[in-house]
């Protein structure tokens, strides 16, 4: 995906998580994210979009305090929350078109080229994955588009897999990821050591596959539904239920 079409990501995702959560309401629960209710997505979604502009717009060189953002977003009225949203959201979006796509800041994952790009494209998986929390919450699920939901598995398993701290077993596996619709491919090797993914650019032998539509593989992947039904190792759809999550 190209830097626009992650700032269009971000804007039109945006807008339908605050949707959602309009026809939710703020205490209604998240069943993606037990322990939530809408109003603990808003804040947390509305703070990382705040955190995320303050890199971008003043180029820092190391991140702003996302708890401090959370915090003051905590003390807001339940019925201020949702217009508190949309206004960081639009900030956000103003300050990732404005940003020259080679600008330089701080990041935590090496999924871009650039700074700017890296939080473009990180913005846009943030907010498509928590608008599907909040219409799981409001009862709705709108399809996601394949392109989108593909660069979303990549993301996963070739920037935050590597940095899992939880998935580890004695015998090493490895594991193929296939996209039946858009014909992307990944592999995964995980065992003792920290686990490790790549693009491929042909399915290849592994010890287990997990296959579906990217839309597919993008929620089951981040856990917003059972990876069970996609792939040949049972045991694997556990564990990564279990030991895979984004923090």
């Amino acid at each position: 995906m190209q830097t626009r079409e992650w700032i269009a990501a971000v804007g039109g995702q945006g807008e339908r998580l605050a949707a959602a959560a309009e026809q939710a309401g703020p205490s209604a629960p998240v069943p993606t994210c037990p322990d939530w209710a809408v109003r603990d997505l808003l804040v947390h979604t509305g703070a990382v979009h705040r955190w995320a502009t303050a890199c971008v717009a003043d180029a820092r060189t190391e991140p702003a305090d996302l708890g401090e953002v959370a915090k003051a977003a905590g003390a807001l009225a339940d019925e201020a929350l949702v217009d508190w949203f949309r206004a960081g959201l639009t900030e956000l979006a103003h300050v990732l078109t404005a940003a020259p796509d080679d600008l330089e800041c701080w990041t935590f994952m090496r999924t871009a080229p650039t700074g700017s790009q890296f939080w473009a494209r990180r913005q846009a998986h943030e907010t498509t994955i928590h608008s599907v929390d909040a219409e799981a919450a409001a009862g709705l699920a709108s399809p996601i588009a394949s392109t989108l939901a593909a660069d979303g598995v990549d993301e996963l398993l070739c920037g935050f897999l590597p940095r899992n701290r939880r998935l580890r077993v004695e015998e090493p596996a490895s594991v193929l990821v296939s996209a039946t619709d858009t014909g992307d491919h990944w592999l995964f090797h995980y065992g003792p050591e920290q686990p490790t993914a790549a693009r491929v650019s042909a399915p290849v032998d592994a010890d287990a596959t997990i296959a579906g539509t990217a839309a597919e593989l993008y929620l089951a992947l981040w856990n917003r539904r059972p990876l069970h039904g996609l792939t040949s190792d049972q045991a694997l759809a556990d564990r990564w239920a279990d030991q895979v999550q984004v923090r």
